[in-house]
């Protein structure tokens, strides 16, 4: 069974996906950043694909794309590393990127090199939902894979039950209808949208992401969802701090509360 699916059937709350930049900060910490995240207990780990034109990422995710892209990492180079890094981790894998990036990379080459790498799940924002159910989505549920589509508080009651048509794993629920980055708490407003969107039954579990930086926000998160993504605020204590595990240890306890 696909590892996202096995884990969303055995845990149905506070579950912690956490987001990085593969190749940030430096281009070879890929591998020691997804052993750590495993290590400090993460459930779900969302590796971003970095690209040089990022349409929904803020300031923090943009500069680490930038950098990782300086660095060197490649998308064969990212499917080499983490090829590497299944050989101890069993974590389930979420690519995150762009369609643009995986047309000009071939679309078959890319479903074939997330086979090898054991890759469970892709996310891509910018993918149209009639160009992935039209000539996408047998190729992706052939190789697999789940896919994951967003959704905002602008996004009307009728998409929402496409979306969830077509997400396969889980409904990644955007916070607000901002760019990536920590913000300061949950609003009132938010909250009616995570209740309206719970009210709705959809069939696959949510994570809410965007605005999640820490305990209180990541607890409230999960009190209309099966859990919440991180992003931002893990690259930034990447950023300041000295070494990999030990600021992936404390960055974990400290969400976890």
């Amino acid at each position: 069974m696909n590892r996202i699916k096995q884990l969303f059937q055995n845990k149905q709350e506070h579950i912690l996906n956490i987001y990085f930049t593969a190749g940030y900060p430096q281009k070879e910490d890929t591998v020691t950043i997804i052993k750590s995240l495993a290590d400090a207990g993460v459930d779900l780990i969302e590796v971003g694909m970095p690209y040089s034109d990022p349409l929904a990422d803020g300031p923090t995710i943009q500069e680490s794309g930038t950098q990782a892209l300086r660095n060197g990492l490649s998308l064969p180079l990212l499917f080499e590393q983490l090829r590497e890094v299944r050989k101890s981790v069993d974590v389930p894998l979420v690519l995150m990127g762009y369609f643009n990036q995986v047309l000009q990379y071939g679309f078959d080459r890319f479903l074939e090199d997330c086979l090898k790498a054991e890759i469970d799940g892709l996310i891509l924002p910018d993918l149209p939902l009639y160009e992935y159910e039209q000539h996408y989505r047998k190729k992706v549920e052939a190789a697999g894979l789940s896919m994951s589509f967003l959704i905002t508080p602008q996004t009307t009651d009728d998409r929402i039950k496409i979306v969830d048509e077509l997400s396969d794993g889980f409904i990644y629920m955007v916070s607000s209808a901002a760019i990536t980055g920590a913000k300061s708490g949950i609003s009132d407003q938010q909250i009616a949208y995570f209740e309206r969107i719970a009210a709705m039954d959809l069939r696959n579990p949510r994570l809410i992401g965007f605005g999640i930086s820490d305990h209180a926000t990541y607890a409230t998160a999960c009190k209309y969802a099966a859990g919440a993504i991180i992003g931002s605020a893990y690259i930034k204590a990447l950023t300041a701090g000295n070494e990999v595990k030990t600021t992936t240890d404390q960055f974990v306890t400290m969400v976890r509360g």
